[in-house]
């Protein structure tokens, strides 16, 4: 059962109450967290938050019973939102946890989510990049699909990435990322419920809170879905149907259009394109053969 999550701004939190920092994926955390006996205070993404927010979040923190927080580097944004930074505001008698951002590529082995520094537009229709369209606008050979060895081999890379991170993390999140369904992950970066509930149980752990996840009753982080190929559900023996569009609020998105679409835009981008296919080096070395 959810407790009324308290409006960041506006309403004094109740007694006990938690909170929850990171991106986007915080907001799932902090409903499965959520509780009665254990309530939280609804805070924005770190990259949403401006300096009123950080000086408000300061002004809570103190008053927190725990802070669970995917890592931040110390003055993100110009802002204090570096986790040391937050941690520094808690009283003495408050618990800290961290969890890690979890992006993994096994069931989406052609999808990268990534920031260029320096240029702040997102390319239209989804904010996610498919390697073989970016390697098509940067001319260079890409195959249209993995064999499963190949498959296997780009999970694999992006959990070895994944526990290396976790090594300076509280809680960890990469043996339960196992594709046994597709509800594991929605996009490369958009972690569903088969993922979210047994990390909250180890989140709850180590706070030392008594309690069962909150089952919210709905699937998380379920506004983008990305495609479904069927030798990526071959790879992984799943039995699921493969989807060859994009599901976005509701919405079935042709690929096709998706990949027009950014194409237009990475010919307004080269730097981005540059950058990117630098950054992918690695990926994009298992699509070209």
């Amino acid at each position: 059962m959810h407790s009324v999550p308290t409006p960041f701004r506006g309403v004094e939190p109740p007694a006990g109450f938690g909170i929850v920092v990171g991106n986007c994926q915080a907001e799932s955390m902090r409903i499965v967290l959520d509780a009665p006996d254990r309530p939280t205070v609804r805070v924005p993404p770190v990259h949403e938050m401006d300096a009123a927010d950080v000086e408000r979040l300061h002004e809570l923190l103190p008053r927190a019973s725990f802070l669970v927080a995917q890592p931040v580097r110390d003055d993100y944004h110009g802002l204090r939102l570096g986790t040391r930074q937050l941690a520094a505001s808690l009283s003495p008698t408050a618990r800290l946890i961290t969890f890690p951002v979890v992006r993994y590529a096994g069931l989406h082995p052609f999808q990268a989510a990534l920031h260029v520094e320096g240029i702040d537009e997102v390319p239209p229709v989804v904010a996610y990049h498919d390697v073989r369209t970016l390697a098509r606008a940067a001319g260079l050979p890409a195959a249209h699909r993995l064999d499963h060895r190949a498959v296997r081999e780009v999970a694999r890379d992006s959990l070895a990435e994944l526990q290396r991170r976790e090594q300076s993390i509280d809680v960890a999140v990469s043996d339960l990322l196992h594709p046994a369904s597709t509800d594991v992950m929605r996009t490369v970066n958009h972690p569903g419920n088969p993922v979210w509930m047994p990390l909250a149980e180890r989140v709850l752990a180590a706070l030392g809170l008594r309690g069962e996840p909150t089952d919210p009753g709905r699937p998380l982080l379920n506004a983008v879905r990305a495609p479904l190929e069927d030798w990526v559900l071959d790879a992984w023996g799943l039995a699921d149907a493969p989807r060859a569009h994009w599901i976005v609020d509701g919405v079935e998105v042709d690929t096709d259009a998706v990949a027009e679409a950014h194409l237009e835009w990475y010919r307004t981008q080269p730097r981005f394109v540059a950058a990117a296919t630098t950054r992918l080096h690695d990926l994009l070395a298992h699509w070209r053969g």
